[in-house]
């Protein structure tokens, strides 16, 4: 229980004080017009009131992110509540008010146009690529999932179930796609978004009413997990959304085109990570609680059935339905979400107006035309690269935003420590896990360092000292 107030206190205190660092260092401009006000097609770019746009960010970036991911990183024991803490302060949220503001100073531009911007036109070309295809997979994940659960709750053995319910997904996903981000998305998805935190305050309320909460290990220094996994790098790749997700790289300039003033960016953009944070810290907690061991966690299954089983267990007939919401409703509110930045990211690299609703449709139909194709392969090996290549664009986008401190002249170090961190991780992992080399730890760790290391040069040398404060503010 201590670790996890712990984690809770920490999450808290950064957003209070390591948040308004980040405020200071970026250095908001309190009067500037945002493209909310300047551009305003009423289409992508709408002004929304602040709490409104949290709320939104705050769904578009979770989904099942932080309540599955956290899951999965329970695993290993109260490690993961010090990933989480940790994370999401010095780097999570880091990433994405930097995404989000950058966004927001570049005319609501996507991360793949800022990337281009600050780190050259090589990576500008990855990266339209590398975020679209990642977009596009979350995109179809989250048009599969939900109606597989859905046939499973409605009648396992009916496959037609399965059909219908992947149609009307679909269907929704065009129309939310296209739609004035005001009139579908602006009015439901904050009730969704409230609904996804009510859930989870729900079940820690639980856990202590129940005293549960005393059954998690406290921290300490030993890898819980039951088949042996090593924390180092699985677990930094595990819980993403919670800690640190490049998928929220793509979401936070759908909130930019829509935040009235800069002041109110550490709000949407830091805050809702942090509110993130919240809900991965308790959904461990639920996990390492509810079952009391890692065997038992383990043998539990898939996340949405632990989901299922501790809502139902903790909360009766309240928890069946915010369950329902959790592993259908939430990942449903991202994968359209997942599309529309889809939308945006190729409408920015054509330079491309979508206030003309035909402009928006010839964008949405051939992606979801591709999506529609994947929900037929069987595509399972493929994504098992998404967790890898969601925490490389968050380091590409961490780089990113290094250099554009280096070239204003600010402190990069903010975001220059966790780009250099995570370089090491997603580098490591490629080359140990069974979807990538397959070589063994200390040759994966060392090449990953050696990578981290290299960078870490190169920056310091070409930007941080050659270019420094060569760009105006």
């Amino acid at each position: 229980m201590f670790s996890f107030l712990i984690g809770i206190a920490i999450l808290v205190i950064g957003y209070l004080f390591y948040g308004k660092l980040v405020e200071k260092i970026f250095v908001i401009h309190k009067d500037a017009e945002t493209p909310a006000i300047r551009i305003n097609d009423g289409v992508d770019f709408v002004p929304m009131d602040w709490k409104k746009a949290t709320l939104i960010q705050f769904l578009n970036i979770a989904g099942t992110g932080p309540v599955f991911g956290a899951i999965s990183g329970a695993l290993w024991g109260p490690a993961a509540y010090m990933w989480i803490a940790f994370g999401c302060v010095f780097a999570g949220a880091v990433h994405d008010y930097f995404s989000g503001m950058l966004s927001l100073r570049n005319n609501g531009s996507s991360i793949s146009e800022i990337v281009g911007k600050y780190l050259g036109k090589i990576p500008l070309y990855i990266m339209r690529v590398f975020s679209i295809i990642l977009l596009i997979l979350v995109g179809v994940v989250f048009i599969t999932s939900p109606a597989q659960i859905l046939k499973n709750m409605i009648d396992p053995n009916n496959q037609n179930i399965y059909t219908i319910c992947l149609g009307i997904i679909i269907v929704y996903y065009m129309i939310a796609t296209v739609m004035p981000i005001d009139k579908i998305i602006g009015r439901i998805y904050p009730i969704f978004g409230a609904a996804l935190l009510f859930m989870a305050i729900g079940i820690i309320i639980s856990l202590f009413t129940t005293g549960e909460i005393f059954r998690a290990p406290e921290f300490k220094f030993e890898n819980l997990h039951p088949a042996g996994k090593a924390l180092f790098p699985f677990l930094f790749i595990t819980i993403a959304c919670g800690a640190v997700s490049g998928f929220h790289a793509t979401q936070s300039p759908i909130i930019a085109r829509c935040i009235k003033s800069e002041k109110e960016g550490r709000k949407v953009f830091y805050g809702a990570m942090i509110i993130e944070g919240v809900v991965a810290m308790i959904w461990a907690a639920a996990a390492m609680s509810h079952f009391g061991s890692q065997e038992s966690l383990n043998a539990a299954g898939h996340p949405a059935i632990i989901v299922n089983k501790i809502s139902n267990e903790l909360m009766g007939p309240l928890g069946s339905l915010l369950a329902v919401l959790g592993v259908v409703a939430c990942p449903i509110t991202s994968g359209d979400t997942a599309f529309r930045s889809a939308r945006l990211t190729i409408a920015d690299s054509l330079k491309w107006t979508q206030k003309p609703i035909k402009n928006r449709f010839a964008i949405a139909i051939p992606l979801f035309a591709l999506g529609i194709s994947l929900c037929f392969i069987d595509f399972n090996i493929i994504w098992r690269y998404f967790s890898w290549s969601n925490q490389t664009l968050a380091t590409i986008a961490l780089w990113a935003a290094s250099a554009y401190l280096a070239k204003t002249g600010k402190f990069y170090w903010i975001t220059l420590i966790p780009a250099t961190f995570m370089t090491v991780v997603v580098t490591a992992y490629i080359i140990v896990t069974e979807e990538g080399l397959r070589m063994n730890f200390n040759t994966g760790f060392s090449i990953g360092l050696s990578c981290a290391a290299v960078l870490f040069v190169l920056f310091i040398k070409f930007i941080a000292i050659n270019q420094k404060g060569t760009l105006k503010d």
